[in-house]
């Protein structure tokens, strides 16, 4: 008989990622996020690969409770946690440029304009107006 392994994430509020990403989308002029309908979370315990990963609301549970779009930035603690300030501020812009300009609850994927030149290019800027 298998035993059955239960996992066991924990989840807590990320108000330094929040702070960051306030900087970032400030900085770099990223208007149409409205960061009051975005939450920041930290897990413990993920096996996952990813760093940080970025979730949308729906439009069908929108329309059905009635909700504005809102987006959850989840960053992976043990990847996340370790990285040194330069790649912590590349992954929340890369994170952040999932969010289309409409708002609307869904995700931009890979490709034209979430990619790594992009980001790259972004971080660059953003560290530039963070020195003047």
């Amino acid at each position: 008989m298998r035993e059955n392994i239960v996992s066991r994430i924990r989840y807590e509020p990320a108000r330094d990622v929040e702070s960051l990403a306030r900087d970032i989308v400030s900085k770099l002029g990223m208007n149409w996020i409205r960061l009051d309908n975005v939450g920041f979370i930290r897990s413990h315990g993920s096996r996952s690969s990813a760093v940080a990963r970025i979730y949308g609301l729906p439009r069908v549970f929108q329309s059905a409770f009635g909700l504005e779009p809102l987006y959850v930035i989840e960053v992976i603690s043990e990847k996340y946690d370790s990285l040194q300030f330069e790649r912590k501020v590349e992954v929340l812009i890369h994170e952040l440029l999932h969010i289309p300009s409409n708002f609307s609850g869904g995700l931009r994927p890979h490709g034209r304009i979430v990619n790594g030149a992009r980001v790259k290019k972004l971080a660059r800027i953003y560290f530039m107006k963070k020195g003047s």
